[in-house]
């Protein structure tokens, strides 16, 4: 089975490159340096136009802080949902939790309903989830499509035992993403270590220092183009 790769982007010129550098889907998103907000519509239909067949999750959090959703909270995010898919977005991606530690069941029901026949990714809140068989089976339940999780480390490298637990318990029934501070050349190890077929990664680099308004950063061919490599089975000729 081929490994997929996903790339965090924010801007239109992220969604080309990780088009060229033969991603599979990109994760669009806007304030990155602050985990990601959700994208405008216009930078959405944008990022449909310029995809092509590359798949445009939209992130959908409509503000900074803690993943517990309030009723405000879920009104926008329901209603930026049925924007982006009729924008084109060929998924979803959301991370309701209560203030327990465990998904937000409720919450993500209606996501589920929002999305259709669209894929929805449950993001990287997970890893806030103590019981992670628990929350997992929450996620089946509700019928995600996958899981972004770091393992509950900084970064999925460090985080690779957790991540290899929450695959033997979605045993199948959800796909697995491994993501946070994902290196191309460290990439194999990680398959191996944990058994995912998907990784994300936001392949950036810095572009233009702060100067009062923040950093700029941007989406690096070499880094997508590693991450492919890297993942691709080498094949022997002859």
């Amino acid at each position: 089975m081929a490994v997929a790769v996903e790339v965090a982007v924010g801007d239109l010129d992220g969604v080309r490159v990780a088009r060229a550098g033969g991603a599979t889907r990109v994760e669009l998103s806007a304030a990155l340096e602050l985990g990601g907000l959700t994208p405008s519509l216009a930078l959405v239909e944008a990022a449909v136009a310029a995809a092509g067949d590359l798949g445009v999750h939209v992130l959908l959090r409509p503000r900074p802080g803690s993943f517990v959703h309030s009723a405000d909270d879920v009104a926008l995010v329901l209603r930026d949902a049925e924007l982006a898919l009729a924008a084109g977005a060929a998924g979803l991606v959301v991370g309701p939790v209560l203030a327990d530690g465990t998904v937000d069941v409720a919450a993500l029901q209606r996501f589920r309903a929002a999305a259709g026949d669209r894929d929805l990714t449950f993001h990287r809140a997970f890893d806030g989830c103590a019981d992670l068989k628990r929350a997992v089976a929450d996620l089946v339940t509700c019928g995600v499509t996958r899981v972004l999780t770091s393992g509950g480390a900084a970064g999925a490298h460090a985080g690779a035992d957790r991540i290899r637990r929450t695959v033997e318990a979605a045993a199948g029934r959800l796909g697995v993403m491994a993501g946070g501070g994902v290196r191309p050349d460290a990439l194999p190890a990680l398959l191996a270590a944990t058994g995912v077929r998907d990784v994300h990664l936001s392949a950036r680099t810095p572009d233009e220092p702060d100067r009062g308004f923040g950093p700029r950063s941007r989406t690096d061919p070499s880094i997508v183009a590693a991450a492919v490599r890297a993942v691709t089975p080498r094949t022997s000729a002859g």
